[in-house]
């Protein structure tokens, strides 16, 4: 088994702060780094009492004065294996170990609600949420940065005791008493062994970051009226789920994450018994994924039953830039909600532009203030900017820290121009400490051009501290959120679905800062926060609804139904766009992925896509994976003895990739469905393609169901009609009756 190097840092954004990947530096040999070791725990020696000795006994024996204790988690659940400090020289002598199945160096990554529930036709007097009491009962496990335990949003009042089969606990430790645990906050746990100590956060579950917090209540909140943010979005703030039960497992701290801490949480909720597991964090460009341990642990978390969900990343619109792409993983992306904060900014030719803004102030307008445009970077001289309004262009928009920075150097205001959203309503909206709006690349076009034409440029804002809600399009992909294709493996469409992710509303620890910079002395118990790791908690909170009414619906069945039944056109009956200055408009798979979740038609899918571990480990074995390398999913594996039809495309997967490279004029394709519907139906096929481009043929055109948990299969015939290389086409085959329509998605790429 060959040693395997350091892998890149890669970093996802916490609350769209967005970080380069880097490649890590080598350490020299005589100093110690984090390592993941991945052992066959089939193959301990009888001789020793425990897998923990085992794995000891290894660390003690690369040398005489080697400290065992080295050893700091041992994963016995979602995978098997110990991570320790080693020198580079002792992790490849280890990966020679027998036993050891890999050796990877430690990765680290970073972390990437009034109306969303409303927005997704959630509505406490019917449908989804009394069908499935509120998702009462149903765990949700978050791998975080902690929780805010006094937080109104985890109040237990009406809720019962957590089922007697629940091994979770909660931990003593800083500022963390076991007693502040309840019945909606049933398990804290912290793993930051792999996280620098130094980086100034509690030593125990509790939340220093806000991230963690916000997650958990827009999943699983309880019911808080009057929330809001000095005034925005003002209502009763609930989770997506407001009566499943909370389980947080720190494993991040204020700025990263370990992936070694990552897969102690994993392996902790499994043991657990979480039902759903969320992670609103990981990598651009991640390994393989037998290099990845993090989808490693995943797969074992699936093979026990769970339903796990992550977040896309927040690395958009570049495509390519997918984390958390592994099929067993269900990856959200972000869209907009139909809600806005805006703005009007007043121009000395009396111009008026809208943008939007979370700037809260006793004074509701501002003088007419001298515009100064600048790049916002280290150029920040106060004698150039005091008592400007100061116009700031960033290709991924302006973030609070930089209007800190402006405000520091004696600036009166700030535009923020976000140059890659085409519409105002798909903008950010942001907490500045100063008066400050952000405008879209079309307000910003008139803006540039005004500056441009007077000599003493000037404009006011008015701040009304509005909230707008239904009247703009939406949902709309977020500009922010990461596209496909899919970088590991093309014949797996990614992502999955989309979810709420921009302007979100949730809980946040009252001593945190609202935005990153130390400066920010505001609080408040709720903030506004965007990114796909508001997406991803949506998504846990939908699935806790349908693991509450279908207790053995396995994740894959789960995920098929949020799939099918996604929507794929707005608020006004047109197709969902997509926010990026080089979209044609309509959002494409690779953006939306089988479209936005719609939790009441998910309740009832009529017919569903399953997969289980067998399916998966075949789908590895396409990949051309050895045994060696399958073994780090599945311990004890000898070989590959099935193929799926179609290759890694072949998987049973709600939606379709079709490959013409090569030359390949056809591609078949089967896919076999469950009926988890009542009484007999019958579906007929439709199916919208590229007709120009593809010819598609479907067998059998009908599928007759007598009864409920019936399996049928289906073929699919596509064939090109042109050998040209050119971009990637979409279409869909739809399967339906008059109760039912289950779409799938699919690309075709040529070349």
């Amino acid at each position: 088994m060959a040693f395997i190097p350091a892998s890149p840092l890669c970093c996802l954004s916490f609350l769209l702060l967005l970080a380069q990947a880097t490649a890590s530096v080598p350490a020299p040999s005589t100093r110690s780094s984090v390592y993941i070791v991945h052992t066959d725990h089939l193959t301990k020696p009888s001789h020793f009492a425990t897998h923990g000795h085992w794995y000891t006994s290894m660390v003690a024996s690369l040398s005489p004065a080697t400290n065992s204790s080295r050893v700091f988690y041992v994963y016995d659940t979602a995978m098997h294996g110990f991570a320790a400090e080693l020198t580079d020289d002792e992790a490849r002598r280890l990966s020679n170990t027998p036993g050891v199945a890999g050796v990877h160096r430690d990765r680290v990554v970073h972390l990437h609600t009034t109306r969303s529930p409303g927005f997704l036709g959630l509505n406490k007097d019917f449908g989804i949420w009394p069908d499935t009491g509120f998702g009462d009962g149903v765990i949700i496990g978050f791998v975080d940065s902690g929780i805010w335990p006094e937080s109104a949003s985890f109040d237990d009042t009406g809720l019962g005791p957590v089922r007697p089969s629940w091994k979770g606990q909660c931990v003593d430790s800083e500022r963390f008493n076991a007693s502040m645990c309840n019945n909606k906050l049933v398990g804290a746990r912290f793993f930051t062994g792999g996280v620098n100590e130094s980086l100034d956060d509690f030593l125990s579950p509790r939340d220093k970051s806000g991230h963690g917090t916000h997650v958990a209540s827009t999943a699983a909140g309880s019911e808080v009226p009057g929330a809001g943010l000095f005034g925005f979005a003002r209502g009763t703030a609930r989770g997506v789920a407001p009566r499943a039960r909370v389980a947080m497992y720190k494993a991040c701290s204020l700025r990263s994450c370990s992936s070694a801490g990552i897969v102690a949480a994993i392996d902790a909720a499994v043991k657990d018994g979480v039902d759903i597991l969320s992670l609103s964090l990981g990598g651009l460009h991640d390994p393989d994924f037998y290099e990845d341990t993090m989808s490693i642990a995943l797969f074992g978390a699936v093979r026990a039953g769970i339903f796990v969900v992550c977040s896309a990343g927040n690395f958009g619109p570049r495509q390519s830039t997918l984390g958390n792409v592994a099929p067993w993983i269900t990856t959200v992306g972000a869209a907009t909600v139909d809600r806005v904060f805006p703005v009007t900014i007043t121009l000395g030719n009396g111009q008026v532009l809208t943008g939007q803004s979370l700037y809260a102030h006793t004074s509701n307008r501002t003088e007419m203030i001298r515009l100064l445009p600048s790049n916002c970077s280290n150029d920040l001289v106060s004698d150039r900017i005091a008592g400007k309004i100061v116009m700031c262009t960033r290709d991924l928009g302006v973030f609070p820290s930089y209007g800190a920075a402006v405000q520091k150097a004696g600036g009166s205001g700030l535009i923020s121009v976000a140059s890659s959203d085409r519409r105002m309503d798909g903008l950010m909206a942001q907490a500045f400490t100063l008066p400050a709006v952000t405008v879209s690349a079309g307000e910003a076009a008139r803006l540039a051009a005004y500056v441009n034409t007077v000599h003493d440029p000037v404009a006011s804002f008015c701040f009304t501290c509005r909230t707008v809600i239904g009247e703009n399009r939406a949902p709309m992909v977020a500009t922010f959120s990461s596209r496909g294709p899919n970088h590991i493996v093309r014949d797996i469409l990614k992502p999955d679905v989309i979810a709420p992710g921009a302007n979100i509303l949730a809980a946040w620890p009252i001593e945190s800062p609202l935005t990153r910079s130390k400066s920010d002395a505001r609080r408040s118990s709720f903030n506004i926060v965007s990114g796909t790791s508001m997406a991803c908690p949506h998504v846990a909170g939908v699935a806790a609804l349908l693991k509450h009414k279908h207790r053995d619906w396995t994740p894959a069945m789960i995920r098929s139904a949020l799939m099918t039944t996604a929507a794929t056109l707005d608020s006004h009956g047109r197709g969902i766009a997509d926010n990026s200055p080089n979209s044609t408009g309509v959002a494409t798979p690779m953006a939306a992925g089988a479209g936005h979740v719609r939790p009441q038609l998910a309740l009832d899918p009529g017919l569903i896509y399953d997969a289980v571990e067998q399916d998966y480990v075949d789908f590895l074995c396409a990949l051309n994976y050895t045994a060696a390398q399958i073994r780090m999913f599945v311990p004890g594996f000898t070989g590959c003895t099935t193929t799926l039809p179609g290759g890694a495309a072949g998987l049973n997967y709600p939606s379709f990739v079709v490959d013409f490279s090569n030359g390949t004029d056809d591609c078949v394709l089967e896919r076999t469905v469950r009926k988890v519907s009542e009484g007999p139906e019958t579906y007929t096929v439709r199916v919208v393609a590229p007709d120009q481009l593809v010819a598609v043929a479907v067998t059998p055109g009908t599928l007759e169901f007598d009864k409920q948990n019936e399996k049928k299969s289906y073929k699919v015939v596509f064939r090109s009609k042109t050998s040209a290389v050119g971009p990637s086409q979409f279409g869909q085959i739809l399967w339906e009756n008059d109760a039912h329509q289950v779409r799938s998605p699919v690309e075709f790429r040529w070349t």
